[in-house]
């Protein structure tokens, strides 16, 4: 009896801990936190060991994506190894063209993953439209992550082809760089020249990292296992997948319940991202700063999305001529670079459609700053802050429904609903049946809204908290979780792209 259920419990933790397309692991699940203890308590042990400490990292690291994707991870490994040795390469040529030449064989393969696995049966269905001809999609599996590592990798390169980086010497040390756990999947995109200086500082994890740390994963977690999967499940995704059973009202609480959604989904995995590295000893810059706050779609993509905002002004639009060559050059590089920004979000008319709005959008804003003659950075104040509140939370709403929605004609069709049929007597009934959801879409937004400053004050009350204190709270927080796990768990929305 005792080997019979011995033999059970060795299947099912092997089941727990083998990859499972159904199940990958996220920060908000019981088994990742249940690991990271263990994690941690080998990595404090390691703390004056740098070889070994890296290696059990980096070996952890490729655990992680092997329960994210399978044995997808080999992919990792191919990136990390041809872009270590191209920048080796590119560092010690002088000869500009084979310079270019080792660019862009870099920049070829890192584009040629991500073409293949994300955009072979858009275009494929593409061309055989055009062709006339019917199209059986092919059955390719998106490794989770993907458009992360490679402009990750490929940032790297550039920077060493700009001369504004010097390449690591050991190959083991990239590994670290590319496959760091905290934000291997879902970002934020770690550019090289801020991780690559703090890998070799001695390893100290000071009570300020700590208590922020701590801070930021115990917001992360509530932002998304609270808020964003309940309004998710309970409201958002019945809108969305039905837009026209329901009144516009309901469309349009749907639609600003979505932008709650999506910003307490990835905003709260990168508060984790964060929290997670500063719990190791890095720092991450901040990837999200109140983004509903902006006052203009370019501010908007200054708090939104940080990390690839910054990613596409300096490798894609900068490198496209930027301002150099006019306002009206200006405004068609804007539109191609967030024409591009949309298709990395994935294969689909629907984010192309998205890309260009946003693109459009900075466009038409920075040629309303040069007629009006508003200086560079100019921010509005008083009631015309205001306005640009308004308008800019209500364009971006308007994006976020073909983000959502699964094709361009529903896309359409909700706005349609919004607009013909809004009805608006339905909403006392409306808020009474889901006052779980809006209270908790109310939260999101009131949280949203607070000052910085009461959130530096909340992050510095949980720094000078003891260590005692500050344990019991994360053991409360990963005992929370865990009894989330009878719930269907929702995967983090940005997995996808």
């Amino acid at each position: 009896m005792t080997t019979l259920m011995n033999d059970i419990d060795l299947g099912q933790l092997r089941e727990l801990l083998t990859y499972n397309p159904e199940s990958p692991i996220l920060f908000s699940t019981g088994l990742f936190l249940w690991l990271f203890a263990i994690f941690m308590v080998v990595y404090a042990a390691l703390q004056n060991k740098y070889t070994a400490r890296v290696i059990f990292v980096t070996l952890f690291s490729y655990y992680f994506y092997y329960k994210s994707s399978g044995t997808y991870f080999f992919l990792l490994a191919i990136v990390t190894c041809a872009d270590f040795f191209l920048a080796r390469y590119m560092s010690k040529e002088n000869v500009v063209w084979k310079r270019k030449a080792l660019l862009a064989t870099s920049v070829s393969l890192n584009l040629g993953l991500l073409c293949y696995f994300k955009y072979t049966n858009f275009f494929s269905g593409a061309f055989a439209a055009l062709m006339s001809y019917e199209f059986t999609s092919w059955e390719i599996f998106l490794p989770v992550g993907i458009s992360f590592f490679t402009f990750q990798s490929m940032s790297y390169t550039i920077d060493v082809y700009r001369h504004q980086l010097n390449p690591l010497k050991s190959l083991l040390d990239y590994a670290f760089y590319v496959s760091f756990f905290p934000q291997l999947v879902a970002g934020p995109i770690v550019r090289a020249r801020d991780f690559i200086p703090q890998m070799h500082q001695p390893l100290v994890v000071t009570k300020e990292m700590y208590g922020k740390g701590l801070f930021l994963i115990i917001a992360g977690l509530f932002k998304k296992c609270i808020i964003s999967d309940y309004i998710s499940v309970n409201f958002v995704d019945r809108i969305f997948d039905n837009p026209t059973l329901y009144s516009g009202a309901e469309n349009l609480l749907g639609i600003y319940g979505y932008a709650m959604q999506i910003y307490c989904d990835f905003s709260g995995y990168s508060d984790m991202a964060i929290g997670i590295a500063l719990l190791l000893g890095f720092r991450f810059n901040m990837n999200f700063n109140s983004p509903y706050k902006s006052a203009s779609i370019t501010e908007f993509w200054r708090r939104w999305h940080i990390s690839l905002s910054n990613w596409l002004r300096d490798y894609l639009y900068i490198s496209l001529g930027g301002n150099r060559h006019g306002k009206i050059r200006q405004y068609i590089n804007l539109i191609i670079t967030m024409f591009l920004g949309g298709l990395w979000h994935g294969a689909s008319s629907n984010f192309i459609v998205w890309g260009l709005l946003h693109g459009t959008g900075l466009a038409a804003h920075k040629a309303w700053m040069t007629y009006t003659g508003k200086p560079k950075g100019y921010q509005p104040e008083g009631w015309r802050r205001i306005a640009g509140i308004f308008v800019t939370f209500n364009f971006v709403c308007l994006c976020w429904v073909f983000f959502r929605t699964p094709d361009f004609g529903q896309g359409v069709a909700m706005i349609g609903q919004v607009f013909s049929d809004f009805r608006p007597g339905v909403l006392p009934e409306l808020l009474a049946g889901y006052k779980t959801v809006f209270m908790l879409i109310g939260v999101g937004y009131l949280l949203h809204w607070i000052p910085d400053k009461w959130e530096e004050r909340t992050t510095n009350r949980v720094i000078e908290l003891s260590f005692t204190w500050k344990a019991v709270i994360l053991i409360v927080i990963i005992f929370l979780v865990v009894q989330m796990k009878s719930a269907e768990v929702q995967p983090f929305i940005y997995f996808q792209f």
